[in-house]
Protein backbone atom coordinates (compact mmCIF):
# COMPACT_ATOMS: atom_id res chain seq x y z
CA UNK A 1 0.00 0.00 0.00
CA UNK A 2 1.47 3.33 -1.03
CA UNK A 3 1.07 6.67 0.71
CA UNK A 4 -0.16 9.40 -1.53
CA UNK A 5 1.77 12.65 -1.28
CA UNK A 6 -0.20 15.87 -0.73
CA UNK A 7 -1.37 17.81 -3.72
CA UNK A 8 1.22 20.25 -5.03
CA UNK A 9 -1.17 23.22 -5.05
CA UNK A 10 -1.95 22.71 -1.28
CA UNK A 11 1.60 22.07 -0.05
CA UNK A 12 2.71 25.68 0.55
CA UNK A 13 -0.63 27.37 0.90
CA UNK A 14 -0.90 29.71 3.96
CA UNK A 15 -3.75 31.92 4.97
CA UNK A 16 -3.23 35.63 5.14
CA UNK A 17 -3.86 35.56 8.90
CA UNK A 18 -1.14 32.97 9.45
CA UNK A 19 1.26 34.94 7.31
CA UNK A 20 0.49 38.08 9.29
CA UNK A 21 0.97 36.31 12.62
CA UNK A 22 4.26 34.81 11.45
CA UNK A 23 5.54 38.16 10.27
CA UNK A 24 4.61 39.84 13.55
CA UNK A 25 6.28 37.13 15.62
CA UNK A 26 9.36 37.17 13.38
CA UNK A 27 9.63 40.90 13.88
CA UNK A 28 9.37 40.43 17.65
CA UNK A 29 11.98 37.69 17.56
CA UNK A 30 14.40 39.95 15.73
CA UNK A 31 13.77 42.88 18.05
CA UNK A 32 13.52 40.80 21.23
CA UNK A 33 10.80 40.87 23.86
CA UNK A 34 12.99 41.83 26.81
CA UNK A 35 12.71 45.60 26.49
CA UNK A 36 9.70 47.85 26.34
CA UNK A 37 8.16 48.07 22.89
CA UNK A 38 8.75 51.79 22.35
CA UNK A 39 10.51 53.82 19.67
CA UNK A 40 12.14 56.26 22.07
CA UNK A 41 13.51 55.33 25.48
CA UNK A 42 11.77 58.33 27.03
CA UNK A 43 8.34 57.19 25.85
CA UNK A 44 5.90 56.04 28.52
CA UNK A 45 3.77 52.96 28.04
CA UNK A 46 0.33 53.58 29.46
CA UNK A 47 -1.48 50.45 30.61
CA UNK A 48 -5.19 50.39 31.42
CA UNK A 49 -6.01 47.72 33.93
CA UNK A 50 -9.22 46.22 35.28
CA UNK A 51 -10.58 43.20 37.12
CA UNK A 52 -13.68 41.05 36.67
CA UNK A 53 -14.73 39.31 39.87
CA UNK A 54 -16.25 35.94 39.03
CA UNK A 55 -16.50 34.21 42.41
CA UNK A 56 -15.33 34.35 46.01
CA UNK A 57 -13.98 30.85 46.41
CA UNK A 58 -12.83 30.85 50.03
CA UNK A 59 -12.17 33.11 52.97
CA UNK A 60 -9.47 31.39 54.96
CA UNK A 61 -9.57 33.19 58.29
CA UNK A 62 -7.05 30.84 59.83
CA UNK A 63 -4.30 31.61 57.29
CA UNK A 64 -5.61 35.14 56.54
CA UNK A 65 -6.06 34.48 52.82
CA UNK A 66 -8.81 35.49 50.40
CA UNK A 67 -9.23 33.18 47.43
CA UNK A 68 -11.01 34.62 44.39
CA UNK A 69 -11.66 33.71 40.79
CA UNK A 70 -11.08 36.75 38.57
CA UNK A 71 -10.38 37.85 35.02
CA UNK A 72 -7.65 40.33 34.27
CA UNK A 73 -8.05 42.93 31.57
CA UNK A 74 -4.97 44.68 30.18
CA UNK A 75 -4.98 47.30 27.46
CA UNK A 76 -1.81 48.91 26.09
CA UNK A 77 -0.10 49.81 22.82
CA UNK A 78 2.82 47.99 21.24
CA UNK A 79 4.67 49.79 18.45
CA UNK A 80 6.06 46.54 17.10
CA UNK A 81 2.65 45.03 16.42
CA UNK A 82 1.20 47.41 13.83
CA UNK A 83 0.32 46.73 10.19
CA UNK A 84 -1.73 48.07 7.34
CA UNK A 85 -4.97 46.09 7.07
CA UNK A 86 -5.20 46.74 3.33
CA UNK A 87 -2.04 44.71 2.78
CA UNK A 88 -3.54 41.69 4.57
CA UNK A 89 -7.04 41.34 3.19
CA UNK A 90 -8.36 43.98 5.61
CA UNK A 91 -7.50 41.92 8.68
CA UNK A 92 -7.81 44.32 11.61
CA UNK A 93 -7.01 41.99 14.50
CA UNK A 94 -5.19 38.75 15.20
CA UNK A 95 -4.42 36.59 18.27
CA UNK A 96 -0.88 36.15 19.44
CA UNK A 97 0.54 33.91 22.20
CA UNK A 98 1.38 35.91 25.31
CA UNK A 99 4.72 34.17 25.83
CA UNK A 100 6.02 35.41 22.46
CA UNK A 101 5.56 39.12 23.01
CA UNK A 102 6.20 41.70 25.71
CA UNK A 103 3.50 42.01 28.34
CA UNK A 104 3.42 44.45 31.30
CA UNK A 105 4.63 42.98 34.57
CA UNK A 106 1.65 44.14 36.60
CA UNK A 107 1.40 41.78 39.56
CA UNK A 108 -0.52 41.37 42.79
CA UNK A 109 1.65 42.78 45.55
CA UNK A 110 -0.08 40.99 48.43
CA UNK A 111 0.18 37.65 46.63
CA UNK A 112 0.00 34.72 49.08
CA UNK A 113 0.32 31.50 47.14
CA UNK A 114 2.92 28.78 46.81
CA UNK A 115 2.31 28.58 43.06
CA UNK A 116 4.79 30.33 40.78
CA UNK A 117 2.14 31.66 38.46
CA UNK A 118 -1.50 32.34 39.11
CA UNK A 119 -2.63 33.06 35.55
CA UNK A 120 -3.84 30.73 32.87
CA UNK A 121 -2.43 31.03 29.35
CA UNK A 122 -4.52 33.22 27.09
CA UNK A 123 -3.97 34.72 23.66
CA UNK A 124 -3.49 38.43 23.24
CA UNK A 125 -5.91 40.20 20.93
CA UNK A 126 -3.78 42.43 18.70
CA UNK A 127 -5.23 45.22 16.55
CA UNK A 128 -3.66 46.79 13.49
CA UNK A 129 -3.14 50.05 15.35
CA UNK A 130 -0.88 48.33 17.85
CA UNK A 131 -3.51 48.27 20.61
CA UNK A 132 -3.52 45.06 22.60
CA UNK A 133 -6.20 43.43 24.76
CA UNK A 134 -5.26 40.63 27.12
CA UNK A 135 -7.80 38.94 29.41
CA UNK A 136 -6.27 35.97 31.23
CA UNK A 137 -8.13 34.08 33.91
CA UNK A 138 -6.56 33.70 37.36
CA UNK A 139 -7.18 32.19 40.76
CA UNK A 140 -5.83 34.72 43.24
CA UNK A 141 -4.86 33.99 46.80
CA UNK A 142 -4.28 37.37 48.42
CA UNK A 143 -3.23 38.04 51.97
CA UNK A 144 -5.83 39.89 53.98
CA UNK A 145 -6.17 40.83 57.61
CA UNK A 146 -9.38 39.32 58.98
CA UNK A 147 -10.92 40.46 62.24
CA UNK A 148 -13.20 37.84 63.79
CA UNK A 149 -14.02 39.86 66.88
CA UNK A 150 -17.72 40.07 65.99
CA UNK A 151 -18.05 36.61 64.46
CA UNK A 152 -20.54 35.60 63.05
CA UNK A 153 -21.83 39.17 62.59
CA UNK A 154 -18.54 40.29 61.12
CA UNK A 155 -17.50 42.21 58.04
CA UNK A 156 -14.13 41.75 56.41
CA UNK A 157 -12.26 44.19 54.23
CA UNK A 158 -9.64 43.06 51.72
CA UNK A 159 -7.46 45.16 49.44
CA UNK A 160 -5.82 43.81 46.30
CA UNK A 161 -2.88 45.98 45.27
CA UNK A 162 -1.65 45.82 41.66
CA UNK A 163 1.36 47.60 40.23
CA UNK A 164 4.38 47.10 37.99
CA UNK A 165 6.99 45.03 39.73
CA UNK A 166 10.04 46.57 38.00
CA UNK A 167 9.03 49.79 36.20
CA UNK A 168 8.36 53.20 37.71
CA UNK A 169 5.75 55.66 36.57
CA UNK A 170 8.07 57.31 34.02
CA UNK A 171 8.39 54.05 32.11
CA UNK A 172 5.09 52.27 32.73
CA UNK A 173 2.06 54.17 33.88
CA UNK A 174 -0.97 52.24 35.10
CA UNK A 175 -4.56 53.51 35.04
CA UNK A 176 -8.06 52.12 35.42
CA UNK A 177 -10.11 51.10 32.45
CA UNK A 178 -12.60 53.76 31.37
CA UNK A 179 -15.68 53.79 33.67
CA UNK A 180 -14.38 50.80 35.65
CA UNK A 181 -12.93 52.03 38.92
CA UNK A 182 -13.90 48.88 40.82
CA UNK A 183 -14.41 45.18 40.34
CA UNK A 184 -16.67 44.41 37.39
CA UNK A 185 -19.51 42.27 38.80
CA UNK A 186 -21.41 41.55 35.59
CA UNK A 187 -20.47 37.87 35.68
CA UNK A 188 -20.26 37.54 39.47
CA UNK A 189 -21.61 34.34 41.06
CA UNK A 190 -23.20 34.96 44.45
CA UNK A 191 -21.48 33.34 47.40
CA UNK A 192 -23.44 31.22 49.85
CA UNK A 193 -21.54 32.56 52.85
CA UNK A 194 -20.54 36.12 51.95
CA UNK A 195 -22.24 39.12 50.42
CA UNK A 196 -20.46 42.13 48.98
CA UNK A 197 -21.26 45.39 50.77
CA UNK A 198 -18.60 47.65 49.28
CA UNK A 199 -16.71 47.53 45.99
CA UNK A 200 -14.33 50.41 45.26
CA UNK A 201 -10.90 51.04 43.82
CA UNK A 202 -8.41 53.92 43.89
CA UNK A 203 -5.18 54.84 42.23
CA UNK A 204 -2.25 55.70 44.47
CA UNK A 205 1.08 57.23 43.58
CA UNK A 206 3.90 56.70 45.99
CA UNK A 207 7.18 58.59 46.00
CA UNK A 208 10.18 57.53 48.01
CA UNK A 209 12.68 59.92 49.57
CA UNK A 210 15.56 58.27 47.76
CA UNK A 211 14.10 58.42 44.28
CA UNK A 212 12.15 61.14 42.45
CA UNK A 213 10.29 58.65 40.24
CA UNK A 214 6.63 57.98 41.01
CA UNK A 215 5.39 54.46 41.62
CA UNK A 216 1.68 54.25 40.81
CA UNK A 217 -0.51 51.36 41.94
CA UNK A 218 -4.17 50.38 41.77
CA UNK A 219 -5.90 49.20 44.92
CA UNK A 220 -9.18 47.29 44.70
CA UNK A 221 -11.10 47.27 47.96
CA UNK A 222 -13.65 44.56 48.62
CA UNK A 223 -15.80 44.63 51.75
CA UNK A 224 -17.78 41.48 52.44
CA UNK A 225 -20.31 40.58 55.11
CA UNK A 226 -20.94 37.10 56.45
CA UNK A 227 -24.37 35.60 55.95
CA UNK A 228 -25.50 34.69 59.47
CA UNK A 229 -28.43 32.37 58.75
CA UNK A 230 -26.37 29.20 59.19
CA UNK A 231 -24.51 30.38 62.28
CA UNK A 232 -27.72 31.70 63.83
CA UNK A 233 -29.19 28.20 64.02
CA UNK A 234 -25.91 26.43 64.80
CA UNK A 235 -24.25 28.74 67.34
CA UNK A 236 -26.26 31.83 68.25
CA UNK A 237 -29.67 30.35 68.98
CA UNK A 238 -28.37 27.35 71.02
CA UNK A 239 -26.20 29.77 72.96
CA UNK A 240 -29.15 32.02 73.77
CA UNK A 241 -31.37 29.07 74.69
CA UNK A 242 -28.74 27.55 76.94
CA UNK A 243 -28.27 30.93 78.61
CA UNK A 244 -31.99 31.07 79.33
CA UNK A 245 -31.95 27.45 80.46
CA UNK A 246 -29.24 28.31 82.93
CA UNK A 247 -31.70 30.60 84.68
CA UNK A 248 -33.79 27.54 85.51
CA UNK A 249 -31.02 26.45 87.86
CA UNK A 250 -31.98 29.24 90.24
CA UNK A 251 -35.61 28.11 90.34
CA UNK A 252 -34.57 24.76 91.79
CA UNK A 253 -34.60 24.77 95.63
CA UNK A 254 -31.14 25.11 97.20
CA UNK A 255 -31.40 21.77 98.97
CA UNK A 256 -32.19 19.82 95.79
CA UNK A 257 -29.29 17.79 94.25
CA UNK A 258 -30.83 18.31 90.79
CA UNK A 259 -29.49 21.85 90.87
CA UNK A 260 -25.89 20.67 90.64
CA UNK A 261 -26.69 18.03 88.00
CA UNK A 262 -28.46 20.56 85.77
CA UNK A 263 -25.58 23.00 86.06
CA UNK A 264 -23.02 20.40 85.01
CA UNK A 265 -25.12 19.31 82.02
CA UNK A 266 -25.43 22.90 80.78
CA UNK A 267 -21.68 23.35 81.26
CA UNK A 268 -21.02 20.36 78.98
CA UNK A 269 -23.44 21.73 76.37
CA UNK A 270 -21.60 25.07 76.31
CA UNK A 271 -18.31 23.22 75.97
CA UNK A 272 -19.59 21.42 72.85
CA UNK A 273 -20.66 24.76 71.34
CA UNK A 274 -17.25 26.18 72.14
CA UNK A 275 -15.62 23.32 70.20
CA UNK A 276 -17.86 24.06 67.21
CA UNK A 277 -16.87 27.71 67.40
CA UNK A 278 -13.18 26.82 67.53
CA UNK A 279 -13.53 24.90 64.27
CA UNK A 280 -15.15 27.87 62.52
CA UNK A 281 -12.76 30.60 63.61
CA UNK A 282 -8.99 31.02 63.28
CA UNK A 283 -6.78 30.07 66.16
CA UNK A 284 -5.37 33.54 66.77
CA UNK A 285 -4.80 35.36 70.01
CA UNK A 286 -4.94 38.83 68.45
CA UNK A 287 -8.67 38.72 67.81
CA UNK A 288 -10.97 36.53 69.89
CA UNK A 289 -14.65 36.38 68.82
CA UNK A 290 -17.00 38.01 71.28
CA UNK A 291 -19.33 35.06 71.03
CA UNK A 292 -16.43 32.87 72.19
CA UNK A 293 -15.89 35.24 75.08
CA UNK A 294 -19.62 34.98 75.78
CA UNK A 295 -19.41 31.18 75.74
CA UNK A 296 -16.48 31.25 78.14
CA UNK A 297 -18.26 33.81 80.30
CA UNK A 298 -21.30 31.55 80.48
CA UNK A 299 -19.11 28.61 81.38
CA UNK A 300 -17.44 30.67 84.10
CA UNK A 301 -20.82 31.81 85.38
CA UNK A 302 -22.17 28.26 85.35
CA UNK A 303 -19.08 27.06 87.18
CA UNK A 304 -19.43 29.84 89.73
CA UNK A 305 -23.15 29.20 90.09
CA UNK A 306 -22.47 25.50 90.64
CA UNK A 307 -19.85 26.28 93.26
CA UNK A 308 -22.08 28.86 94.90
CA UNK A 309 -24.99 26.43 94.70
CA UNK A 310 -22.89 24.07 96.77
CA UNK A 311 -22.21 26.93 99.18
CA UNK A 312 -25.93 27.72 99.33
CA UNK A 313 -26.77 24.07 99.99
CA UNK A 314 -24.11 24.06 102.67
CA UNK A 315 -25.68 27.15 104.21
CA UNK A 316 -29.08 25.51 104.04
CA UNK A 317 -27.91 22.61 106.18
CA UNK A 318 -25.20 24.45 108.08
CA UNK A 319 -27.36 25.44 111.05
CA UNK A 320 -27.95 21.78 111.84
CA UNK A 321 -24.25 21.20 112.47
CA UNK A 322 -22.84 24.45 113.85
CA UNK A 323 -23.89 27.42 115.91
CA UNK A 324 -25.48 30.66 114.89
CA UNK A 325 -24.31 32.54 111.81
CA UNK A 326 -21.84 35.40 112.41
CA UNK A 327 -23.46 38.70 113.21
CA UNK A 328 -21.82 40.53 110.29
CA UNK A 329 -23.19 37.93 107.89
CA UNK A 330 -26.67 38.20 109.37
CA UNK A 331 -26.63 41.99 109.19
CA UNK A 332 -25.27 42.03 105.63
CA UNK A 333 -27.54 39.40 104.12
CA UNK A 334 -30.75 39.78 106.12
CA UNK A 335 -30.84 43.44 107.12
CA UNK A 336 -29.11 45.05 104.12
CA UNK A 337 -29.19 42.93 100.96
CA UNK A 338 -32.59 41.37 101.70
CA UNK A 339 -34.06 44.86 102.17
CA UNK A 340 -32.47 46.11 98.94
CA UNK A 341 -33.92 43.15 97.02
CA UNK A 342 -37.30 43.58 98.76
CA UNK A 343 -37.01 40.12 100.29
CA UNK A 344 -36.93 41.09 103.96
CA UNK A 345 -40.62 40.48 104.58
CA UNK A 346 -40.66 37.29 102.51
CA UNK A 347 -37.75 35.44 104.01
CA UNK A 348 -37.98 36.66 107.61
CA UNK A 349 -40.73 37.49 110.09
CA UNK A 350 -41.65 41.16 110.41
CA UNK A 351 -40.58 41.24 114.09
CA UNK A 352 -37.32 39.40 113.41
CA UNK A 353 -34.12 41.10 114.54
CA UNK A 354 -30.57 39.94 113.87
CA UNK A 355 -29.33 41.58 117.08
CA UNK A 356 -31.89 39.97 119.39
CA UNK A 357 -30.49 37.53 121.88
CA UNK A 358 -33.45 35.96 123.68
CA UNK A 359 -32.63 34.08 126.85
CA UNK A 360 -34.73 31.12 127.84
CA UNK A 361 -37.55 32.07 130.23
CA UNK A 362 -37.60 30.66 133.74
CA UNK A 363 -41.30 31.22 134.35
CA UNK A 364 -43.77 28.40 134.39
CA UNK A 365 -46.89 28.99 132.34
CA UNK A 366 -50.11 27.64 133.80
CA UNK A 367 -51.66 25.05 131.56
CA UNK A 368 -48.75 25.17 129.01
CA UNK A 369 -45.12 24.08 129.29
CA UNK A 370 -42.67 24.84 126.45
CA UNK A 371 -45.50 25.74 124.12
CA UNK A 372 -47.09 22.30 124.39
CA UNK A 373 -50.76 21.68 125.17
CA UNK A 374 -51.89 20.78 128.63
CA UNK A 375 -52.44 17.12 127.95
CA UNK A 376 -48.98 16.41 126.49
CA UNK A 377 -47.19 16.08 129.85
CA UNK A 378 -48.71 14.56 133.03
CA UNK A 379 -49.12 16.68 136.15
CA UNK A 380 -48.70 19.94 134.27
CA UNK A 381 -51.37 21.54 136.46
CA UNK A 382 -48.98 21.63 139.41
CA UNK A 383 -47.48 25.09 139.65
CA UNK A 384 -44.50 26.31 141.57
CA UNK A 385 -46.59 27.68 144.48
CA UNK A 386 -48.13 24.29 145.11
CA UNK A 387 -44.71 22.65 145.22
CA UNK A 388 -43.63 25.24 147.78
CA UNK A 389 -46.72 24.41 149.87
CA UNK A 390 -45.74 20.76 149.84
CA UNK A 391 -42.22 21.68 150.93
CA UNK A 392 -43.63 23.88 153.68
CA UNK A 393 -45.78 21.02 154.98
CA UNK A 394 -42.77 18.73 155.09
CA UNK A 395 -40.68 21.30 156.96
CA UNK A 396 -43.53 21.92 159.40
CA UNK A 397 -43.74 18.23 160.17
CA UNK A 398 -40.04 18.43 161.13
CA UNK A 399 -40.68 21.43 163.35
CA UNK A 400 -39.26 24.08 160.97
CA UNK A 401 -41.50 27.13 160.48
CA UNK A 402 -42.65 27.35 156.87
CA UNK A 403 -41.66 30.39 154.81
CA UNK A 404 -44.48 32.66 153.77
CA UNK A 405 -46.02 31.84 150.41
CA UNK A 406 -45.12 34.04 147.45
CA UNK A 407 -47.55 36.86 146.92
CA UNK A 408 -50.13 36.33 144.25
CA UNK A 409 -49.47 32.63 143.89
CA UNK A 410 -52.71 30.87 143.32
CA UNK A 411 -53.32 27.20 143.99
CA UNK A 412 -54.90 25.53 140.99
CA UNK A 413 -54.59 22.10 139.56
CA UNK A 414 -54.95 18.57 140.72
CA UNK A 415 -53.73 19.37 144.24
CA UNK A 416 -55.38 22.74 144.57
CA UNK A 417 -57.85 21.86 147.26
CA UNK A 418 -55.30 19.94 149.30
CA UNK A 419 -52.82 22.82 149.10
CA UNK A 420 -55.43 25.38 150.11
CA UNK A 421 -56.70 23.33 153.03
CA UNK A 422 -53.18 22.59 154.21
CA UNK A 423 -52.22 26.24 154.09
CA UNK A 424 -55.38 27.34 155.86
CA UNK A 425 -55.09 24.70 158.63
CA UNK A 426 -51.46 25.45 159.28
CA UNK A 427 -50.15 22.42 157.46
CA UNK A 428 -51.50 19.73 159.82
CA UNK A 429 -52.44 17.49 156.94
CA UNK A 430 -48.83 17.37 155.69
CA UNK A 431 -47.74 15.47 158.76
CA UNK A 432 -49.63 12.40 157.66
CA UNK A 433 -47.55 9.45 156.49
CA UNK A 434 -48.89 9.59 152.84
CA UNK A 435 -47.64 13.12 152.20
CA UNK A 436 -43.89 12.39 152.04
CA UNK A 437 -44.07 9.98 149.05
CA UNK A 438 -46.34 12.40 147.24
CA UNK A 439 -43.89 15.19 147.90
CA UNK A 440 -41.01 13.14 146.43
CA UNK A 441 -43.10 12.36 143.35
CA UNK A 442 -43.95 16.01 142.84
CA UNK A 443 -40.27 16.95 143.12
CA UNK A 444 -39.40 14.31 140.49
CA UNK A 445 -42.11 15.71 138.24
CA UNK A 446 -40.68 19.21 138.75
CA UNK A 447 -37.19 18.04 137.72
CA UNK A 448 -38.57 16.34 134.62
CA UNK A 449 -40.49 19.47 133.64
CA UNK A 450 -37.36 21.60 134.03
CA UNK A 451 -35.41 19.24 131.78
CA UNK A 452 -38.19 19.28 129.19
CA UNK A 453 -38.27 23.07 129.37
CA UNK A 454 -34.49 23.36 128.87
CA UNK A 455 -34.58 20.90 126.00
CA UNK A 456 -37.41 22.79 124.35
CA UNK A 457 -35.57 26.10 124.69
CA UNK A 458 -32.48 24.58 123.12
CA UNK A 459 -34.53 23.17 120.26
CA UNK A 460 -36.17 26.55 119.66
CA UNK A 461 -32.79 28.25 119.68
CA UNK A 462 -31.35 25.68 117.25
CA UNK A 463 -34.35 26.04 114.94
CA UNK A 464 -33.79 29.77 114.98
CA UNK A 465 -30.15 29.30 113.95
CA UNK A 466 -31.17 26.90 111.18
CA UNK A 467 -33.77 29.36 109.93
CA UNK A 468 -31.18 32.14 109.86
CA UNK A 469 -28.82 30.02 107.76
CA UNK A 470 -31.65 29.14 105.37
CA UNK A 471 -32.61 32.81 105.04
CA UNK A 472 -28.97 33.65 104.24
CA UNK A 473 -28.87 30.84 101.65
CA UNK A 474 -32.05 32.10 99.94
CA UNK A 475 -30.74 35.68 99.78
CA UNK A 476 -27.37 34.47 98.44
CA UNK A 477 -29.10 32.40 95.76
CA UNK A 478 -31.12 35.44 94.69
CA UNK A 479 -27.99 37.61 94.52
CA UNK A 480 -26.30 35.02 92.28
CA UNK A 481 -29.41 34.89 90.09
CA UNK A 482 -29.53 38.67 89.62
CA UNK A 483 -25.79 38.81 88.89
CA UNK A 484 -26.07 36.06 86.29
CA UNK A 485 -29.09 37.76 84.71
CA UNK A 486 -27.30 41.11 84.42
CA UNK A 487 -24.14 39.60 82.93
CA UNK A 488 -26.14 37.65 80.36
CA UNK A 489 -28.20 40.69 79.43
CA UNK A 490 -25.12 42.86 78.98
CA UNK A 491 -23.36 40.13 76.97
CA UNK A 492 -26.32 39.60 74.65
CA UNK A 493 -26.70 43.35 74.18
CA UNK A 494 -23.06 43.86 73.25
CA UNK A 495 -22.91 40.90 70.85
CA UNK A 496 -26.25 40.90 69.07
CA UNK A 497 -26.78 44.66 68.76
CA UNK A 498 -23.52 44.77 66.81
CA UNK A 499 -25.48 43.47 63.84
CA UNK A 500 -27.42 46.74 63.70
CA UNK A 501 -24.43 49.01 64.29
CA UNK A 502 -21.91 47.47 61.91
CA UNK A 503 -22.26 50.19 59.31
CA UNK A 504 -21.56 52.93 61.81
CA UNK A 505 -18.40 51.16 62.95
CA UNK A 506 -17.00 50.79 59.43
CA UNK A 507 -13.49 52.23 59.09
CA UNK A 508 -13.12 55.31 56.88
CA UNK A 509 -11.92 54.80 53.36
CA UNK A 510 -8.33 55.52 52.47
CA UNK A 511 -7.63 58.75 50.70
Amino acid sequence: MFLHSPRPHLRDVKSTEKQLVKQLLDRYERQGKEGRPVVNTSDIISVHFGLYLIQILDVDEKDQILKTNIWYQYEWRDELLTWNPEDYDNISDVRLPSDKIWIPDILLYNFADDRLKEQRNALVVTYSTGDLLWMPQAILRSSCSFDTKFFPFDEQECILKFSSWSYNGFKLDIHFLPNKTAFDLDDYIESNEWEITQNTAKRHVKRYTCCPEPYPDLRFKLRIRRRVAFYTFILVMPCALLSLLTLVIFWVPPESPAKLILGMNIFLAFFVLLLLLAESTPKAAASVPLIGVYFCLNMVMITMSTVLTTVVANMFYRGVRINRAPKWLRVLMIDIIARILCLRDKVADPDYSTSSEKKPSRSWNTGRVGGNPKGQYPYTDVNFAQVRLLDNGAEKSRGTPPPPPPPGSGSVGAFGEMADNGFQQGGDDFSSPGVAPLMEEVRAIRDILEKVRDKKNKMDEKEKFVREWRIISCVTDRVIFITYLLINFIGLTVIFLWQFNRKDLSPPEDD
